[in-house]
């Protein structure tokens, strides 16, 4: 293991302008601006968004199976591997079942839905035409459908559509085998990976640098389509949503965090760029590859970061199991609909199940959010058309969310086996710069 030396971070400072995280906040109120000045050039600003998340779907799924290939490689033992996979998903299914309970509590407590006598009649079946035909199919053949979805038609196929669940059980299963291999066959493929993964973050540096347009583009298309006015009436909901994520964080994840010996405050202030693109895109797979690389840097050893996060990503959506329980209860509450403690405590059976197939849906929350109404028949789903205009508003902490459950779950994983340098860690989020002295 190569020696580690820390210098106080007292390097010549950048300007300001050069560091990412500001021209990303700047692009996020220049977004505001137009969308409020100029809502139809803004909504025109879309495709910056777009195709900034273009250029990061083009990279993440070699990534994501180099990283993991590479990390169960270099493992050498595979028992090793199989424990700490056990470790997350232990670790995934806790911290599921708070978040829905989370959100159950809160919309309960709070009433968002309550006075707005909704009339399932009045609702436009026609705006859930869109999600209807991947609501069913993801409902219709239940958890065995699920899990057989998860293997790959094809290699190949898994990495043509982004499908991370399905691109990281071949890479699980090329990474084993490249370790039963070994020897000089194993090695030469293992270093061969190790050089194309250095060459595709390097690539990914480059991506990020247009970030803020892709920022920009997201949120002056969504403040100039729906405005403020449009909101008033689920307002509630939103503010009511971003403070459950916020409880979750601060609480839940701060307190786990604080067992692992990390401060909450100063780990995401360690992730605040990623955080940012991540709020301002809401989609977490903008910042994938660097939050993989960054928690490397903090010290969580690299074949835990593979295996770890990717997984996270269909398993372990924190904000999203919250939105879930919440949602349901809204439209309940908005349509008048009474649910029974057997109604809330299928709402929490079924969300426990559903919630697991959320990432790379197309329009996930929506889809996931009909299967599970679609499940319980005592809420009418029509109700889902209520939380279409917010969508993205409460996507935006939704990803944001799902991200730091996921870096949380990182670190805690490693620290249950093992593998964080919490010195290594401290260090980092002092803001030392640490130097390989070793290195040459």
């Amino acid at each position: 293991m190569s020696t580690m030396t820390a210098t106080a971070a007292t390097e010549t400072r950048k300007p300001l302008y050069t560091s990412l995280f500001v021209q990303v906040l700047a692009a996020l109120l220049l977004g505001i601006a137009l969308g409020v000045t100029v809502p139809d050039f803004a909504i025109g600003l879309k495709i910056f968004s777009d195709a900034f998340l273009k250029l990061i779907s083009m990279i993440v799924a070699p990534i994501v199976f180099c990283v993991v290939v590479h990390g169960i490689a270099g493992a050498g033992d595979l028992k090793k591997v199989g424990r700490v996979g056990v470790k997350a998903l232990v670790y995934f299914e806790v911290m599921t079942t708070i978040a829905l309970v989370v959100g159950l509590l809160l919309v309960y407590l709070f009433g968002p839905g309550h006075g707005m006598n909704i009339d399932t009649a009045t609702l436009d079946a026609k705006a859930l035409n869109t999600y209807a035909d991947n609501a069913h199919k993801l409902q219709g053949g239940g958890i065995g459908t699920f899990l057989l979805n998860i293997i790959p038609t094809t290699s190949f196929d898994a990495l043509s559509r982004n499908d991370v669940l399905q691109v990281l059980f071949f890479a699980v299963i090329f990474g084993i085998s490249l370790a039963l291999v070994g020897g000089e066959k194993g090695e030469k493929v293992t270093s061969l990976i190790d050089a194309v993964s250095a060459v595709l973050f390097r690539a990914m540096g480059l991506i990020v640098r247009v970030a803020p347009l892709g920022v920009l583009g997201a949120v002056a298309y969504t403040v100039g389509k729906y405005g403020a006015g449009s909101l008033k009436q689920l307002v509630s909901l939103v503010a009511l949503f971003y403070v459950s994520v916020a409880i979750f964080v601060f609480g839940v994840l701060g307190s786990v965090m604080a067992l692992a010996g990390i401060n909450i405050l100063k780990f995401l202030g360690y992730l605040r760029e990623e955080l940012t693109i991540v709020l301002a895109t809401a989609s977490s797979d903008a910042v994938l590859p660097q939050i993989m690389r960054k928690l490397e840097r903090l010290g969580v050893n690299d074949s835990v970061v593979g295996l770890v996060i990717p997984t996270g990503y269909s398993f372990n959506l924190d904000a999203f199991s919250i939105y879930l329980t919440l949602a349901v209860v809204f439209i309940a509450q908005a349509t008048n609909t009474p649910l029974s403690f057997g109604d809330l405590l299928l709402v929490l059976g079924v969300s426990l199940i559903t919630s697991k197939g959320a990432h790379g849906v197309p329009g996930s929350a929506i889809v996931i959010l009909a299967a599970t109404l679609n499940a319980i028949p005592t809420i009418p789903a029509i109700g889902l058309v209520l939380v279409l205009s917010v969508d993205w508003f409460i996507g935006m902490a939704r990803a944001l969310g799902n991200l730091i459950g996921n870096c949380v779950a990182t670190v805690v994983v490693a620290a249950w086996e093992g593998d964080l340098d919490r010195e290594k860690a401290r260090l980092v989020l002092d803001g030392a710069e640490l130097v390989d002295v070793t290195a040459g």
